[in-house]
């Protein structure tokens, strides 16, 4: 793990930071699962930030000021979270047009947060296709 990303990880709260090294083994197990290559760790904006060669980036994040929530980020100029809000927001929170909102109380919806991540990895190679080619 960079060391920027471990000493945030390390600032969470302890009962915030299972939650968010959950958020990056499950990155880290889709891009494997792709076969994406190197997965890119970095700090973003004060977030980690994570991105793989065709991919849009993923960011991870809590906020004090929300306590509750932590939230997967994605970049707003993207068609990403429209599709995530049209496949499931029956399942997830959304967070205008760049992130998904996950409570802390609430099992984490892992099925349905796999398949948005899988869909940013793979952003590059689908974003001319209708709804991603979902």
């Amino acid at each position: 793990m960079n060391h920027h990303v471990k000493a945030k990880f390390n600032s969470y709260p302890g009962h915030i930071q299972p939650l968010m090294h959950e958020l990056r083994s499950i990155l880290f197990s889709v891009a494997e699962d792709l076969a994406l290559g190197r997965v890119s760790e970095s700090l973003k904006w004060g977030d980690p930030r994570y991105s793989v060669k065709d991919g849009s980036s993923v960011r991870i994040g809590w906020k004090e000021q929300c306590p509750d929530q932590y939230f997967l980020i994605f970049h707003c100029q993207t068609r990403l979270v429209a599709t995530f809000r049209e496949l499931y927001s029956d399942v997830l929170d959304f967070e205008g047009n760049r992130a998904i909102v996950l409570r802390v109380d609430s099992e984490l919806p892992e099925q349905a947060i796999r398949h948005c991540i899988e869909l940013a990895m793979l952003y590059k190679r689908i974003k001319h296709l209708p709804m991603l080619g979902v």
